[in-house]
Formats: structure tokens, sequence, C-alpha cells
């Protein structure tokens, strides 16, 4: 076993997962404000927040999709050893990690009517992530707040799918923010 895979996961691994998780949490139930987040060492192009995300969110029981780059050996590796997530195809994902432009979007599951939490969440490592550009209001934003997203039509027909649709956590460095279904983004 190759030693790269044995490291970058919590340090403490109880208190890291519970500040991470708290983090996560926190990120879901206000769309669109930026937390920080650490305590993994993920390979690249994974950043820490991305890392501490899976580390936090995924175990034997939740299959993970990687998108384009993020496919590689050292990450399948890392997640393995860290977590057991098995890899699967997008269709199958409740988990999805890649940039915007690699996440095959319409094979994504958005959950059914009996079971709408059968749906995606999709970790969306970005080049910046600042609450500047796109308009969001909805459940957990007093008026408004801003996020930069990479676009704003796949969100607004996102929203119209509700209680169906995809839930978004965006990564860049050790920041985090998420955009849970029910944000309405103009």
């Amino acid at each position: 076993m190759e030693a790269h895979i044995l490291e970058g996961g919590f340090a403490n691994i109880p208190i890291d997962a519970a500040h991470a998780f708290r983090a996560v949490m926190t990120a879901m139930a206000r769309p669109g404000e930026i937390f920080e987040i650490s305590g993994a060492q993920p390979p690249a192009p994974l950043s820490v927040a991305a890392g501490a995300v899976v580390l936090t969110l995924c175990d034997p029981e939740t299959p993970l999709f990687l998108a384009g780059g993020f496919d590689t050996p050292q990450i399948r590796d890392w997640v393995t050893f860290h977590t057991g997530a098995p890899f699967v195809g997008a269709a199958d994902a409740m988990f999805a990690i890649g940039v915007w432009e690699s996440i095959p979007f319409p094979d994504l599951a958005r959950g059914t009517s009996e079971y709408p939490d059968r749906s995606a969440t999709l970790i969306v490592e970005m080049d910046a992530l600042t609450n500047t550009g796109a308009v969001l209001e909805g459940p957990g934003i007093k008026d408004q707040n801003y996020l930069s997203l990479p676009e704003t039509a796949l969100f607004q027909e996102n929203a119209r799918l509700y209680p169906l649709g995809l839930d978004f956590i965006f990564t860049n460095g050790g920041n985090l923010a998420a955009l849970p279904r029910t944000t309405r983004v103009s």
C-alpha cells in the first residue's frame, strides 16, 4: 500500500468530523453563505474543503461518482481507504464530485415522488467562491444572498422540480457554500 493513501485524513477523527459536519449542515441551512472547513489533506485536484466533505458524508453506503479529472487512482485509493465509499456511474451516485463542466447533470438522480431524498448531492470545485453574482432567495435566507455560480438556468430549473432535484456544495480551497434545491436563483 502506498503511503499517500494513508495520509490526509482527519487527524482527530471525532472532533474534525463533527466540525466539518456542522459546517456542511450550516451551509445547507444558510444557502450562499461561505464557511471555512478544514482537517483534510486530500490528493489533488480535491480541495481541502471537498476532501473534508467526502470524509464527513461518505461511507460504505454512499455511492460516489468522480467526474472528469477527479477520477484518478490517487483519489479513488484515498476515498476507498478513508471512507470505503463505492464508486458508481453518475445515475447511481448519491454524491458526485467534479468541476462544473465535467459533471453529467442529465444523468444524475433527482429523486422520485415517493422518495425525493433519493437524489444526488454535487460537490462542485470552483475556481473562486465569492458572495457576488447570482441572487439567492428562499428558506434560510433573510432577504437575499449572493453567490458566484457558474450559471443560473440549471438552478432555476432545479428549484422548479422541488421536492425533487439536486443539492449542491461548492468548494474552493478551505471554503464551502451550499445551494439546496429549495433555493430560488435569479
